[in-house]
């Protein structure tokens, strides 16, 4: 796991963790993902919503990246749990790579442990940002 440092609204982040807090409350097997979340929230600059440079992968942000490794490239939307939905390329940000995501820029480099091991991915380009868009709702 890169430790760059990595960005993130502060209407994302209450969001993030009011979701921390109550999956905390429930047994469960999501206790690792919470974890790994709360880690990379506490390294995270909090900045204004409007203030978020248009780079920068927020929650319903759309992106390109590249699995450094394989060269394979991927589309996702990053969401929360309950819009979450593999065929449709959107993913939890409880998911190892959603966690992974969450602040970084165009260009940077991830690495990142996920299930089927070490990845390194490119962020290649964010097709949408919903803050840059002007959602600062979403």
């Amino acid at each position: 796991m890169s430790e760059r440092t990595i960005y993130v609204t502060r209407f994302d982040m209450d969001r993030l963790m009011d979701l921390i807090e109550g999956l905390s409350e429930k047994p469960g097997k999501k206790k690792a993902s919470i974890e790994m979340l709360e880690r990379e929230l506490s390294r995270g600059k909090v900045v204004e919503p409007k203030d978020i440079p248009p780079d920068v992968i927020t929650m319903n942000s759309t992106v390109h990246v590249t699995d450094l490794d394989s060269g394979e490239k991927m589309l996702c939307s990053l969401v929360f749990p309950s819009r979450a939905n593999i065929d449709e390329n959107r993913i939890s940000i409880l998911a190892p790579l959603g966690v992974a995501l969450i602040g970084y820029r165009v260009g940077d480099v991830i690495e990142w442990e996920m299930p089927s091991g070490k990845k390194r991915l490119n962020v290649d380009e964010i097709i949408y940002q919903p803050e840059a868009a002007g959602d600062y709702h979403l």
